[in-house]
């Protein structure tokens, strides 16, 4: 076993360890520029509109703005990164928002934005990014080996905070010394660099077996999958609740920097500049926290240290107080994100990993979206600091939701695919759109093992309809009690073949634990079954002669 304190040396080398991969390096840095450009633009919509408009729901729009679409988009974008050519969708999520950029920038020169057409360019540029973003995500498992995996989500965050340390800074820095439009040009420069790399990508496609699926159906094998992985499950349930408590501080600091602090431009983009400084060391430390504490207990610490700070910016009056919360709160925010990243990509096969990180996006940015509106109403009706002193304590309470749904990512699992299982899905004569399907497997079971048998069936089924089976049921013989059969529907026999695939390593012990309790000469017996219809043409065989041609 490795010593603790050489454990604890190589920590940062094993941060740094994706670098060596060339085609993970510039992606990495042309993904800063873009995310220096994304700081200016944030800075220059919101301090703009907090010239535009006094009013602080529309203030809090912009972060609405900016989360809508990404809640609304990232689920049919993820089922698109799962069936299509992830690098072309980034590349038209990159092109689409330069073109954006460069619009907003023109008519920010002219002097021609109102609020509602801020937030309709905040909007747009959302939508780019909800695109962008499972395809993204998704795509570090191609970018770098599977067990650098979880550094290389954290080198992303990191990415992203460096910008978020510096760039508010001088965004702020540019807003005051030449507008709003100087920042928009700047988002618009900073498209350039990443779309050059990913035009260069030749990103491998892999043969694939099994025409792709339809949106829609991808949308429903993903969204069957995250209900049926409690893994996924809890990371949805905790990320959203997170979102949508956290908003508050996210969304209303130009408020913070303007009537709390009586400051500017400037005073938000210290504010901004501090929060990027906690995420950018929480980021460099995540890699050894996960090695020292638990994925629940980091989530539930940095959800109660971003409670504290939000109370803490709630009742402090100096700038310089403010500025050292937003450390902490920067801290808490990456790292509560992160967790939950590295918890969704850990716990998803590669056929899915785009969808499951899409819902992920959902549940965190529609939170975000949410509360960024509802805490804007609060500020209104109640008042800014008291709208934050709330949020701060429900976000201290939100902890005991850690007790109802703990998180336990599948880091340790093999979820590669399953390619040892028996060939019997390649029937000859049966047509892929044929259906639907019924799939039979006979079990003999000694009446000792009988609850046993029943409890793992009923484990391995939710594994079978996670992955895409319809109407499983286990059912008893009650002429022949020592008789199962498990049965389980395919719409077609193409959507059987895809679920069949879709097994992976880790699902053989559930699989395993119902066959060592068969007790039968052989295998279990499966039956393959397929509706007909009078219709129908039985596989192997012509059309049935017409009876008026038939001999008397």
């Amino acid at each position: 076993m490795t010593p603790p304190t050489a454990r604890d040396a190589s920590w940062l080398h094993g941060v740094l360890t994706p670098f060596r991969t060339p085609l993970f390096t510039e992606l990495w840095f042309a993904s800063l520029a873009s995310n220096f450009g994304t700081m200016f633009q944030t800075v220059g919509a919101a301090w703009l509109m907090t010239t535009l408009a006094r009013s602080s729901d529309l203030v809090a729009f912009v972060q609405a703005a900016t989360a809508l679409p990404i809640m609304v988009l990232s689920v049919p974008a993820g089922a698109i990164a799962d069936i299509w050519d992830r690098r072309a969708l980034m590349l038209i999520a990159q092109v689409g928002m330069l073109l954006v950029a460069v619009l907003l920038t023109v008519l920010a020169f002219r002097g021609g934005l109102s609020p509602w057409a801020l937030l309709g360019f905040t909007f747009l540029l959302g939508c780019g990014s909800a695109v962008n973003g499972p395809a993204w995500q998704s795509s570090v498992g191609e970018q770098v080996p599977a067990a650098q995996v979880p550094a290389a989500v954290a080198l992303n965050s990191l990415g992203y905070n460096i910008a978020r340390t510096v760039g508010p800074a001088v965004g702020g820095a540019i807003v005051a010394a030449g507008g709003a439009a100087i920042a928009f040009l700047c988002n618009a420069v900073s498209y350039l660099a990443l779309i050059v790399v990913l035009g260069r990508w030749r990103r491998p496609t892999p043969p694939a077996s099994l025409p792709p699926e339809s949106i829609g159906a991808a949308i429903a094998t993903g969204a069957r999958y995250a209900r049926l992985s409690p893994s996924i499950r809890t990371v949805l349930v905790r990320s959203g609740t997170f979102a949508f408590l956290a908003s508050a501080l996210w969304a209303m600091l130009p408020l913070v920097a303007r009537d709390c602090l009586g400051g500017g431009a400037l005073t938000y983009g210290f504010l901004l500049g501090a929060f990027g400084i906690g995420a950018m060391l929480s980021a460099v430390a995540s890699t050894h926290l996960r090695r020292h504490y638990s994925t629940d207990g980091i989530v539930t610490g940095a959800s109660a240290a971003f409670g504290l700070a939000t109370l803490a910016t709630a009742a402090s009056p100096w700038t310089a107080l403010s500025i050292a919360v937003m450390l902490v709160a920067g801290a808490a925010w990456v790292l509560s994100f992160s967790t939950f990243n590295v918890a969704t990509q850990t716990s998803s096969p590669r056929w899915v990993v785009g969808r499951t990180l899409a819902f992920y996006q959902t549940a965190a940015f529609g939170g975000m979206a949410a509360g960024s509106w509802l805490w804007g109403v609060c500020a209104d009706l109640g008042g800014l600091r008291e709208a934050l002193a709330a949020a701060g304590v429900l976000l201290l309470a939100s902890v005991f939701v850690a007790r109802r749904f703990p998180l336990h990512p599948a880091a340790t699992t093999d979820l590669g695919p399953l390619r040892d299982r028996p060939t019997e899905h390649a029937l000859e004569g049966v047509d892929l759109e044929d259906g639907p399907i019924v799939i039979s497997i006979e079990y003999r079971v000694a009446p000792a093992d009988a609850a046993a048998f029943v409890r793992a069936a009923h484990a391995l089924g939710r594994l079978r309809r996670r992955d895409g089976a319809r109407r499983w049921s286990l059912v008893q013989d009650l002429d022949d009690p020592e008789r199962y059969l498990e049965r389980y529907q395919a719409v077609t026999w193409l959507d059987h073949l895809r679920q069949a695939q879709r097994a992976t390593v880790a699902d053989r012990e559930a699989r395993e634990a119902v066959l060592k309790l068969h007790q039968g000469p052989g295998a279990p017996r499966v039956r393959h079954l397929v509706a007909r219809s009078p219709d129908d043409l039985p596989p192997g065989r012509g059309a049935p002669p017409d009876p008026r041609d038939t001999p008397a």
